[in-house]
């Protein structure tokens, strides 16, 4: 499964409340500054995160982490960093790793079972545990399996609970208004659990798609915008609440738009890019414009596609970030194919690939994670069918869907689905079904709006062949799932 924030990477030891007046003092993680050795922390972040690829995982690993790792904030690893690091380093233990144990980090007993974390989801009977690779558990390990969701996944509610007033946990419980009782001073395991918040969604986001998550999603960001009307103790902490604010403002709008909730999305992706222009803040700016150009696509409006995903380019360009720039040159290209121009459109996919094949940077987006060769492949393919050149576009969809990690359920789905609908019009309806088939195949791990729209126009353009077995097997398995 997709790891989770654990609750010994927030900072809560060095909190103050009412039971602990004074900060507890950190030391530095010497052992861990040793094994990063000559390479820059954003160097060896990258190196973090493919190792955590070679093993199934995934972590949302920065150079800001490795920071707070080495100056002993995270006293102990979550469980996927854990994995991840002795993967790395075979052979050597926490203490090997410079981390101090577990249980002298939890200092507390387990956390009753019926509590609800705030974003977890419960799988349907019918809807397979996504344990990671290997680790698959039987019945006699249920109620460890339900204790360690319980642990790593509601590190947003604990991190309020236990690093701020009462007032910031009754507001992220939803258990009264924001403005009741103004939040006195915001700190560090606030801030913290408004970027965990973010993880969280698109951790969740990446396996089972937006529609069962916006709502649930829609409390941690009014509860961050709450707690940019308080006063932050140091301005460094003021501009990560910034931040940490205006991108969970365009996570909760992405599930929004994911899930068909267009105007939803609109005014969050607003919001953020107003945040954004508040805080000077080019990196969430261009992120922010990025997704303005997607949703407008989506929504019919081509020529703002284009115009929002150059203003992107514009405050993307001093940030060093290659593949930012890559991104942003593929949503421009899509505003330029729904407009037919296909001469500008082969132009913006030419600096894109340029742009890709600097390779990654100390200088990328957290937030770009997803943005690989599968999903390079996969907005090409949007543009050759914006284009109406479906054999392109299918060629395309195919690579990507070839590519595609098959830990992230939710692109793999959409990928194969994109490949259906262009197999389709470009007159393949048995290769069509297939790829449709594969699709369905994944509908009882992702709930995607956008999914589930474009199988149902695939499914129109193929009713004609119905004398085909295959279509007609794929018609009639889709028309069931969508009863």
């Amino acid at each position: 499964m997709a790891p989770s924030p654990d609750p010994h990477d927030d900072p809560r030891v060095n909190a103050r409340t009412p039971q602990t007046p004074r900060r507890l003092t950190r030391e530095p993680n010497v052992a861990f500054r040793q094994l990063r050795g000559a390479r820059s922390p954003g160097e060896f972040a990258a190196a973090v995160r493919r190792a955590a690829r070679e093993i199934g995982e995934q972590v949302a690993c920065d150079a800001r982490y490795i920071g707070r790792v080495e100056n002993g904030e995270i006293r102990c690893p979550n469980y996927a960093y854990e994995r991840v690091f002795r993967h790395m380093f075979p052979g050597l233990t926490l203490a090997d790793l410079g981390f101090s144990a577990r249980e002298t980090v939890r200092g507390r007993g387990a956390r009753p079972l019926s509590a609800a974390p705030l974003l977890h989801i419960t799988p349907r009977p019918d809807h397979p545990r996504d344990d990671p690779p290997g680790q698959r558990v039987g019945p006699s390990s249920d109620n460890h399996h339900i204790h360690q969701n319980h642990e790593e996944s509601d590190v947003l509610r604990r991190a309020f609970m236990t690093g701020s007033t009462a007032t910031v946990a009754a507001v992220s419980l939803g258990l009264g208004p924001a403005s009741a009782h103004p939040v006195q001073r915001v700190g560090e395991a606030e801030v913290s659990a408004v970027e965990e918040a973010v993880r969280r969604i698109r951790l969740l986001d990446d396996r089972h798609g937006a529609d069962g998550l916006y709502q649930r999603a829609a409390q941690p960001l009014r509860t961050a915008y709450a707690l940019l009307d308080a006063s932050a103790a140091r301005r460094s902490t003021q501009e990560r609440l910034h931040t940490g604010a205006g991108e969970l403002a365009i996570s909760v709008g992405w599930l929004a738009h994911d899930s068909g909730r267009f105007g939803e999305a609109r005014s969050h992706y607003a919001e953020a890019l107003a945040t954004a222009r508040l805080a000077g803040d080019a990196g969430l700016e261009a992120h922010a414009f990025c997704n303005m150009s997607f949703l407008a696509r989506d929504m019919g409006r081509p020529r703002e596609a284009m115009r929002a995903a150059q203003a992107g380019e514009r405050a993307a360009h001093p940030l060093g970030s290659p593949r930012l720039l890559s991104l942003l040159a593929l949503r421009e290209a899509g505003g330029w194919a729904g407009l037919g121009d296909r001469s500008a459109c082969e132009e913006s996919l030419k600096r894109a690939h340029s742009h890709f094949a600097r390779g990654t940077s100390p200088a990328d987006p957290e937030w770009m994670t997803f943005f690989v060769e599968a999903e390079l492949e996969m907005l090409q393919a949007q543009c050759w069918s914006a284009l109406g050149d479906w054999s392109r576009a299918a060629r395309h969809a195919h690579r990507a869907a070839t590519v595609q990690d098959p830990h992230f359920t939710r692109n793999l789905a959409l990928y194969r689905a994109e490949l259906a609908d262009d197999l389709a019009r470009a007159g393949a309806p048995a290769e069509s079904a297939a790829a449709g088939q594969q699709v369905l195949d994944l509908l009882n791990q992702v709930q995607s709006t956008r999914i589930q729209a474009m199988l149902a126009d695939t499914s129109r353009i193929l009713a004609p062949h119905r004398a085909s077995p295959e279509v007609a097997a794929f018609l009639e398995r889709r028309a069931a799932v969508a009863v």
